[in-house]
């Protein structure tokens, strides 16, 4: 199936189609427009004429409206997550999960609005002021452009469509080429409904040219990226005087202590690190094991790594599919081979066949590493033996990163430090920095980016607060 091009609520086909082949069969399975420059201006323009009657609608058209694609979602889940599985080789059953949270991302978008409010302000509080009626309200932003990536490819445009547009907002969507027809079938649900505003909504295609016709044309207020820290230092330095919200990289680390349940904790790493074969920004990547209990717990890890299937995506039972590409196979063996000649320990076989990488769990590994560095967004995870949790914060913030972090813990003093002294946007207690609720404010510190998302905290980032004095 092709997926088109969406200039506001006219739908149209592209002459010239790029195909995308699946990660796991090497199949087509979607193809979609090759856009342009004219292209992605031709949307915003349209969006910026759109956006005084999408500001102008009712919250509860607004709001109707995404209840509406929140049912026909249902309608068509097992439609979408085969799609999903199809572009990027997501295990089906974590698929339908991505599916249901997307449903769930979009409700809660809608409830959130419904609440949303201005406050009244006390003119007369200081000296110098005087009783008046004040207040300040929300007002959508006006043209918003979504950048979206491959590895959550229909949840992640939800965290921007469905704030942006609740909000009153228009938007122009590039989402990632690895997954077009994702986005595609996940937009007509939008521009079909009963409910939609007309044009508030656009679908481009494409890579760089695309995309900076988008982030430096003066029509859009908002930029909303989610993708590599390359990338969003460039939409940094090219945007221009506009509101820039970036979800980037992450060196997602956790520390376990004496006193944690190491059976629990075992468990929900091996998950953390593997889930989505690490392909996740808050993917588990460094584990800083205290060294009273640290070979107990590398013994569990690699127990309850090997238990993980890994095999075809469309089989229900299957943990790890394919990675999204032969660069990303290829670039996980270099860190593997790469840590082993710098004195790593592997406690499982390394294998690799294509783009399927088992669960890789190095033992031994320094902080000079170039495994513990950088972003590996690949099934490996690293074990680095600490003395203590003092010795364990300078280390886990010793990172150009900072989206999130967690500690296994028993200890309440050790909480509260983490919770204090750990450099990032997401601390967990007891559980892995990948688990994230959409409901929660999402986002990092450092490179990991800018701004927040979560229905409420994305609505903030989407919307301007007008101050109003009545004397």
């Amino acid at each position: 199936m092709d997926a088109k091009i969406f200039f506001g609520s006219t739908e149209q086909a592209g002459n010239n189609l790029s195909e995308r082949q699946s990660p796991y069969s090497g199949d087509i399975v979607s193809r979609a427009p090759v856009c342009s420059e004219e292209d992605a201006k031709k949307a915003l323009e349209i969006a910026r004429l759109a956006s005084k009657e999408a500001k102008n609608s009712t919250l509860s058209q607004r709001c109707n409206w995404l209840l509406d694609v929140c049912a026909k979602l249902k309608e068509n889940k097992e439609d979408i997550a085969q799609t999903i599985t199809d572009e990027v080789g997501k295990p089906i059953s974590f698929a339908r999960i991505e599916v249901d949270r997307c449903i769930e991302t979009v409700s809660l978008s809608a409830e959130t609005m419904r609440t949303m409010h201005g406050e009244t302000i006390n003119t007369d509080a200081m000296d110098s002021g005087k009783k008046t009626t004040a207040f300040f309200m929300r007002e959508p932003a006006g043209v918003v452009v979504a950048i979206t990536p491959f590895n959550f490819p229909l949840n992640l445009v939800a965290h921007k469509l469905a704030p942006a547009l609740v909000a009153g907002n228009t938007v122009v969507l590039k989402p990632t080429p690895e997954a077009p027809l994702t986005a595609y079938k996940f937009a007509k649900l939008f521009i079909d409904s009963e409910y939609a505003i007309k044009d508030a909504l656009s679908v481009v295609y494409g890579d760089a040219e695309v995309g900076s016709a988008l982030i430096t044309s003066d029509i859009p207020r908002v930029i909303s990226f989610t993708g590599s820290v390359p990338v969003g230092n460039i939409i940094t330095k090219n945007a221009g005087i506009k509101k820039v919200s970036l979800e980037l990289g992450g060196n997602a680390a956790t520390y376990i202590d004496a006193s944690a349940d190491l059976d629990l904790a075992a468990a929900r790493c091996a998950f953390g690190a593997f889930v989505n074969s690490g392909q996740v920004c808050i993917s588990l990547q460094r584990i800083y094991v205290n060294a009273a209990i640290y070979d107990d717990f590398a013994a569990k890890m690699a127990e309850e790594s090997k238990k993980l299937v890994v095999g075809s995506p469309y089989d229900e039972d299957t943990f790890l599919g394919p990675l999204i590409d032969d660069e990303a196979a290829s670039r996980a063996q270099r860190w593997v081979e790469s840590a082993v000649t710098e004195g790593a320990r592997p406690l499982l076989p390394i294998e690799r066949d294509g783009r399927m990488f088992r669960p890789c769990v190095m033992a031994d590994v320094t902080d000079d590493m170039a495994i513990v560095c950088e972003e590996v967004f690949a099934p490996i995870v690293s074990l680095v033996k600490v003395e203590s949790f003092n010795d364990a914060i300078p280390r886990m913030n010793n990172s150009p990163y900072g989206l999130q972090f967690s500690v296994f813990t028993n200890d309440l003093k050790i909480t509260q430090r983490a919770i204090s002294e750990l450099e990032a946007g997401g601390i967990v207690i007891n559980d892995i920095p990948t688990l994230r609720f959409d409901i929660q404010p999402y986002g990092g510190v450092k490179l990991s980016g800018v701004g927040r998302e979560g229905p409420k905290f994305a609505i903030e980032e989407m919307t301007e607060i007008k101050s109003v004095t009545i004397c």
